[in-house]
């Protein structure tokens, strides 16, 4: 039997729905509500996303006292906890944008060919460094640059290494890519906002949500009877007239005295999921997903023929959530299937590449688009957390071509991997398994 660890927990999202479907009247309010939320998130990402912005952003409160004194709260009339969560909100999808902008320039610095190392390490150095970056951005002289005592020795020594004008040049470079690579968030749809205890109420078997109009609640009956303390998500459907509400929750980590294997895995399109020993999960995954991207394919191509005529895509969306909602529900089934069966301690897990561009065919490219090994990984490394397996990724390159029995090279024919050398032969996804078990011992 299964047993909770209560000293570790692990954080999960929970769904809640309505039980009955809500009235114009209220899910009117309540698409207010998001609208208002949205203005607040573009002000937010229109005034506080550029370079100027930068020291404001961490830890946020110096936004938070301006968006005060804006007077913008007052003129769309939403309540207080709505809209400062609406500046927190933003201000978490600008800091995310600004990180996906270092990652992109650290990027570029890694792949120009025309820097030394030394001037590699240099601009990296100053990508991780804040207060680095922040002045670099800001044009200030290195000199007059905040920085920590031990983080401005270790500058020093980095720039003393380099020219007397390469620091200067570098730092040109620096500018010039992050004003490439970093756009500002800008949000279209209004279809949500989080909402904390001050806006919400969990009792008779529902949820009083707080409206714009003074001392006034919605109440909107609910599925199940849980009450959760941590913030919420309300998503509108307003064409249903339903909403779905996300909790994040922390739940006690269970703990297997019986789990004591090491398992290798290995990933796949046809079948999801095959272990060292051959064992298969998710053999059906290939089947329900060609389906899905050739239903896909051909609607868009209809959509595409009758685009003059407007289509509406309403039974498209449906159709689609339902067959993507069914394919989720079989890979969770077939990752909790492994586990109980596989029984693991540790999952050794090849360390996927990031997607390519257009395959060969349109039918291919399909097919690889609507491959769920994003899901399918997100879900393994959930699921592993909250049952105490380890899951490590081992280094993926040729651990499909390599024999897992001598370690020479070897080809595959007709799915099976066949060794030149020691003259073994498995199924292309065992022999990968079976490597990544032995490259993550």
């Amino acid at each position: 039997m299964p047993q909770k660890d209560t000293r570790k927990t692990v954080c999960k999202t929970v769904c809640q729905y309505n039980r009955e479907p809500l009235s114009d009247t209220d899910m009117q309010k309540l698409t207010d509500i998001a609208g208002d939320y949205r203005t607040v998130k573009n002000y937010v990402y229109q005034r506080y996303s550029g370079i100027a912005s930068l020291p404001k952003i961490y830890p946020g409160y110096t936004v938070q006292n301006e968006m005060t004194a804006s007077g913008l709260r007052g003129e769309l009339g939403i309540p207080s906890v709505y809209f400062y969560l609406a500046v927190f909100d933003a201000l978490g999808d600008i800091k995310s944008q600004w990180t996906k902008t270092r990652a992109a320039v650290r990027k570029a610095v890694g792949q120009n060919d025309n820097f030394t190392g030394e001037e590699k390490h240099y601009l990296r150095f100053c990508l991780k460094a804040n207060d680095a970056f922040e002045g670099a951005l800001m044009q200030k002289p290195p000199k007059d640059w905040s920085l920590p005592p031990e983080i401005r020795k270790r500058y020093e020594e980095l720039s003393g290494r380099l020219g007397t004008n390469v620091p200067d040049k570098l730092l040109r470079y620096l500018c010039r890519k992050v004003r490439k690579y970093h756009v500002k968030p800008h949000s279209e749809t209004a279809d949500g906002f989080f909402s904390s205890g001050g806006t919400h109420r969990y009792a008779d078997h529902g949820i009083y949500l707080t409206t714009k109009e003074r001392r006034r609640r919605i109440f909107i009956p609910l599925t199940d009877s849980n009450k959760y303390k941590s913030q919420i998500y309300v998503r509108l459907f307003p064409e249903k007239n339903s909403v779905e509400l996300k909790a994040a929750i922390q739940t006690a980590v269970h703990y297997h005295p019986d789990y004591v294997s090491r398992v290798g895995i290995s990933l796949g399109m046809s079948a999801m999921l095959t272990t060292d020993e051959g064992q298969i999960y998710g053999e059906k995954l290939g089947i329900y997903q060609t389906e899905f991207s050739t239903w896909v394919r051909q609607q868009v191509g209809k959509y595409n023929a009758n685009r003059n005529a407007e289509p509406g895509r309403k039974k498209y969306n449906a159709r689609k959530h339902r067959m993507q909602e069914f394919l989720h529900s079989y890979i969770n089934m077939e990752l909790n299937r492994f586990l109980r069966e596989e029984k693991p301690k540790t999952v050794c897990l090849p360390k996927l590449p990031p997607p390519k561009g257009s395959g060969f065919k349109a039918s291919i490219n399909y097919s690889a688009v609507m491959w769920q090994r994003g899901y399918i990984r997100a879900r393994l490394e959930q699921k592993c957390r909250e049952q105490s397996v380890e899951l490590i990724k081992v280094y993926a390159k040729d651990i499909s071509r390599e024999c897992s029995r001598c370690g020479a090279p070897g080809h595959t024919e007709n799915r099976e991997f066949r060794c030149p050398v020691c003259g073994y032969r498995a199924d292309i996804k065992v022999n990968a398994a079976k490597n990544a078990k032995k490259r993550g011992s």
